[in-house]
């Protein structure tokens, strides 16, 4: 009798591991994405005081001290021939403009604290794709942002003289998701490029809080020169704001099938950026 082990030869297929470069989790991975963007989530709620409710205070007060230095109510806008009570009109801006606030903190700060405390590996060795990477941090900023939209909308719905009931309920979520989603790729790609606090703090003070506040959030631009007009037009901010103005009040600047186009190109181009970036590393890989 042969007593010497018998070698058997196993192929690839019989293997339990995958060949090298060859993913074992070949459909989207649904268990890795919800598990980041539950990460992403519970940072944020851990100091919620911080990042849902000081953000919510702070722009209702913009909503009290403008009503007190106008005289209370009674004042009106006129927005493309309707009149509308001042406190209706700037109500649904600034809930929209608290939101876009803390979505782009929420985006911008994942990867580049990664990259400041080396931590970004947390990011880039768990088995989820670029793709599924991309949708947990943007959908998780969105959360964040819809969690201070809430909070703002019901401060608001309980205060004297303020109108916050929906005429156009699938033009406050619509315009609601796009400008969140908007902003949130625009927070990745800055969290891409920042290599420090201060890089991200650069694009909040100088891009985000001007085209925020500079977007017909206080003002209706038909009351503007022809000239700030059309830069009010280039401002994608204007679309964000006038759109889910719109869903309020049921007037709007613009055209809101004009302002959906717009926004929906921009998530596409920077979702499209996003991706390339991420997948190619750069400024996040050696």
């Amino acid at each position: 009798m042969n007593d010497q082990p018998k070698i058997v030869a196993v192929t690839p297929l019989d293997s339990p591991f995958a060949e090298p470069g060859v993913p074992q989790i070949r459909n989207v991975n649904w268990a890795g994405t919800w598990a980041l963007y539950r990460k992403e989530v519970r940072r944020f709620m851990k100091v919620q005081l911080q990042t849902v409710w000081a953000p919510a205070i702070t722009t209702l007060m913009f909503l009290i001290i403008f009503i007190v230095a106008l005289g209370g109510s009674g004042r009106t806008v006129m927005l493309r021939g309707e009149a509308v009570p001042f406190a209706d009109f700037i109500a649904p801006g600034l809930i929209i403009m608290g939101m876009i606030n803390a979505c782009f903190a929420n985006a911008s700060f994942a990867l580049m604290v990664g990259k400041v405390q080396g931590t970004l590996v947390d990011y880039l060795m768990p088995p989820i794709s670029v793709g599924e990477l991309l949708f947990a941090l943007v959908s998780s900023s969105m959360t964040r942002a819809i969690m201070v939209g809430f909070a703002l909308w019901g401060a608001m719905a309980l205060w004297p003289g303020v109108h916050v009931t929906p005429a156009h309920l699938w033009a406050v979520v619509w315009f609601g998701l796009l400008g969140t989603s908007f902003i949130a790729f625009l927070g990745v790609l800055t969290s891409i490029w920042a290599e420090k606090f201060d890089h991200g703090a650069a694009i909040t003070n100088f891009v985000i809080g001007p085209l925020a506040l500079l977007s017909g959030t206080f003002y209706s631009i038909d009351r503007l020169p022809p000239l700030f007009q059309g830069i009010s037009h280039a401002n994608p901010f204007f679309y964000i704001i006038s759109g889910f103005r719109y869903g309020f009040v049921a007037a709007a600047d613009t055209n809101v099938v004009i302002g959906s186009s717009v926004l929906l190109g921009l998530n596409l181009v920077l979702g499209g950026l996003c991706y390339t970036l991420l997948k190619r590393g750069w400024k996040i890989k050696a």
